[in-house]
């Protein structure tokens, strides 16, 4: 049975709950604001703010999801440090179910130098373990319950395939993933890019992607999402159709910060409620916008009932209608 319907809309207007399985992508990051990125050569840099928070796939996720009504458990590693109890705090503040590993290593760390563009420069000055100890049985508990795993390209999360693909034997679980700015070409991606049904992507690394979306397509992908910035994203969906959406202009930039992950969860929360694909890019378009008006992950005050009222104000018509 194909996990992408294109013909399934929702005609009742009934919420649609979900549960959703996060896995990996968590730390504590410092944004700092410039008006240009500075050139490479010794200097003294002023900015003009910082910013403090959660960041990482997972986390932009989870958040987005969470708030959207959706039934999210999330599984990150932290460290027993300043940073870790805060990621913790956070997102029990907000209503996730975090599970936790920790990690000897110390809690990741990103500075982001963020320019009056929108662009970001990400140094990752405390990196974790590249394979932290992670309690397996904890998380696979989790795994026939979910009706989708977002599975995210942090190396221990590879190790959770397997398990995945045998629960998936008796229920159908599709794994929705992201590889972000992958080339074409690193090794790393792979195992990522073989177990998802639904895939993600962004042009950033590969401008001629429409070649790499027909391949995994063919390779029976369900769906391929590309996204390209200001330039709205791509979808190639099994039957072969191609569709586009724009952004929506009309959001202030604050921090672009998490606007893909909040993309992502726009289209995932369209797709759980059975809106068409079109409607589902659409619904991430105005997810990812509400975000980047803010510095957060995810927009504060999203909501399942905000996005309805952003999608009519901004389309023109009610969710369902498309």
């Amino acid at each position: 049975m194909a996990l992408y319907d294109e013909d399934t809309l929702i005609t009742n207007g009934l919420f649609q709950s979900a549960a959703i399985l996060v896995l990996g992508g968590a730390s504590y990051n410092t944004s700092v604001y410039l008006y240009k990125f500075p050139e490479p050569r010794p200097q003294t840099v002023f900015g003009h703010g910082y910013h403090e928070t959660i960041g990482s796939s997972g986390a932009g996720k989870a958040l987005n999801l969470n708030k959207l009504g959706l039934d999210v458990t999330f599984h990150g590693v932290i460290a027993d440090d300043e940073w870790g109890r805060k990621i913790r705090d956070y997102l029990f503040q907000e209503g996730v179910n975090f599970i936790y590993d920790l990690d000897p290593q110390g809690t990741k760390r990103h500075i982001n130098l963020m320019d009056s563009n929108g662009g970001r420069i990400s140094i990752f000055i405390a990196h974790g373990s590249f394979e932290p100890q992670v309690d397996m049985q904890q998380i696979a508990a989790y795994i026939p319950q979910s009706d989708y795993i977002a599975l995210n390209v942090i190396n221990y999360c590879r190790y959770l395939i397997p398990v995945i693909k045998q629960a998936q034997a008796t229920h159908p679980i599709p794994i929705w993933c992201d590889i972000h700015d992958y080339d074409g070409q690193n090794p790393y991606h792979q195992d990522f890019i073989d177990a998802a049904d639904v895939l993600f992507m962004s042009s950033d690394a590969m401008p001629d992607y429409k070649p790499f979306m027909e391949r995994l397509i063919e390779e029976g992908k369900e769906l391929v999402v590309c996204t390209h910035g200001r330039e709205g994203a791509t979808a190639l969906t099994a039957r072969g159709e191609w569709v586009e959406v724009p952004i929506v202009d009309a959001y202030q930039r604050v921090d672009t910060n998490g606007a893909g992950d909040s993309f992502f969860s726009g289209v995932l929360y369209g797709h759980a409620q059975g809106y068409h694909i079109e409607t589902c890019l659409r619904l991430g378009a105005i997810v990812s916008g509400l975000c980047i008006t803010s510095k957060e992950l995810a927009y504060p005050n999203l909501s399942a009932e905000i996005v309805a009222m952003e999608y009519e104000k901004h389309y023109g018509e009610s969710l369902g209608q498309g």
